[in-house]
């Protein structure tokens, strides 16, 4: 059993990851990082938030 919330989500990311494989993942284009979040952008529309750095796309 894990010993924090941290590492715990850090095997889950790892498992998600070996099965999608490394090019379903989704990567900030200014930092790299692969923590993203979807939101919901202007009109309606999607856009993405790197978690890492703050960058925005759509």
């Amino acid at each position: 059993m894990p010993a924090s919330i941290l590492e715990e989500t850090r095997s889950l990311f790892e498992a998600a990851a070996a099965r999608a494989g490394a090019a379903a993942l989704l990567q900030c284009p200014s930092c790299g990082s692969v923590h993203v979040a979807q939101v919901l952008g202007d009109n309606g529309g999607v856009s993405y938030v790197c978690t890492a750095c703050g960058h925005s796309w759509s």
